[in-house]
Order: structure tokens, then sequence, then C-alpha cells
């Protein structure tokens, strides 16, 4: 669906440019049973408390907790949490920003809806369901649970670098996601990211405009793992 490109297209973007786009191993945290494998098709690693149907080929599937991830130290060259941090209690967020860095060796990619504006937006998003007498999605459910998350998340990390930018207007997601109820438009969207993804990518980056829905973090190790770090 074309919420999925939003929110994906920025991270292929940054693998490419990191050299970890057709290469390297990688984790993505929250994958649901598609993922980034829809938009990079390479094995990677995806991990979920549960999987609601068969996860699709490239991914290996693993069910295990964020905050307490089943991995190795720096197993992974790069580790992806896109839309994850939301739906995680306030009290484990930073027990998963940990483990996220632990098992990356040189790349972590966060994203998620951030601001209060944003979370008003699915609060209206929220109504406009009920008053449709439509049952919200779950993901849209526990995202009134608590505050969006936000950068304090992300200060004082030692040994990492931090850069921030933003993704997909508020104005377009809230447009996005009340045309999304209408199945002919999901077909139309999904054809044309058959056909003419490049055209489709130029024009949701074009649509990165502030004020933004979602905020992404790329955060880089500013020290070369050692080689047992690589080795394990």
């Amino acid at each position: 669906m074309l919420n999925w490109a939003a929110r994906y297209y920025p991270i292929t973007r940054i693998l490419r440019a990191n050299g970890f786009f057709d290469k390297g191993s990688l984790l993505e945290i929250g994958s649901g049973s598609v993922g980034i494998g829809k938009f990079r098709p390479v094995p990677f690693v995806g991990c979920d408390i549960a999987f609601a149907s068969k996860p699709v080929w490239p991914m290996i599937a693993v069910v295990a907790s964020a905050a307490d991830l089943p991995m190795s130290d720096c197993q992974f060259d790069v580790v992806v949490a896109s839309d994850v941090l939301e739906h995680i209690p306030l009290d484990l967020r930073n027990s998963v920003i940990s483990e996220t860095l632990r098992v990356a060796r040189y790349l972590v990619i966060f994203g998620f809806p951030s601001s209060d504006a944003a979370w008003q937006l699915d609060k209206s998003l929220m109504q406009y369901y009920e008053r449709r007498h439509v049952i919200p999605p779950d993901w849209l459910k526990e995202h009134m649970d608590a505050p969006f998350p936000g950068a304090d998340l992300f200060q004082n990390l030692d040994g990492w670098s931090v850069e921030q930018f933003g993704n997909e207007s508020l104005r377009f997601h809230g447009w996005l996601m009340r045309r999304e109820m209408c199945r002919p438009f999901v077909r139309a969207c999904t054809l044309w990211m058959q056909i003419a993804p490049r055209i489709v990518e130029t024009v949701l980056k074009w649509l990165d405009r502030e004020p933004n829905y979602r905020q992404i973090f790329v955060l880089k190790r500013t020290a070369t793992p050692t080689n047992s770090d690589r080795d394990r």
C-alpha cells in the first residue's frame, strides 16, 4: 500500500547511501509479516512479538520481544525499526533502543510518528472511523494509548552519531489514511507501485514536507567495531 511506500522509501534511500541496500545483514524490528522485503528484495531477519499471517519471503521470521532480543552483540550490519516505538509502553522505550543499538554493527534506522500534532491527527482519524461506523485498525487504537516518542530518546548516546529528518507531511498523511479506506484507490496505488515505482517514490519524496507526521532518525556508530564484535 502507498502508506508502506511512504515510510519505507526513505529507509531504502538511506540503505543505498550507506552501501547496504543489496548487501549486508539486516534485522527489522516490528516487521510484521512483510516488512522491508517488499521494497528491498534481499534476505533479512524480521522480528515481532507475533505474526498475524505467514511471513513472506525474503523474510526470515523470529518471534521475540524488542526489549529482549535473542541476538548477539553487533550481529547485524543494519537494524531497522519503522513505526514501532510509538507502540512500545513508555517505560520500555529506552530498553528497546538499547537493545536495538546492542545488536547493530554499523547503522540503525528508527522511524515513527512524532509530535503532538501528529498524535492529534491520528485522534481525528480515529474519530473519522467511528463516525463511519468502521472498526479502527489495531495500530491506530494503540497510537491513542501514549504520547508519540520524540528526539529526546536519542540524546547522549555514547558511540553513536544521530541525524534526524522529517517524513510525510501531516496533510498528506491525513488525506492518505482516509483514501486508503477505499479499495479501488488501494488497488490503483498498488498497480502504480508495480509499474512505475520510481515515479511513486519521487512523488512521495516531494510530499515529505513540514510539518511532518513522521520523523526518521539515522544512527551510525562513531567507532569501528572490533574484530571480536564482527565475529559475534
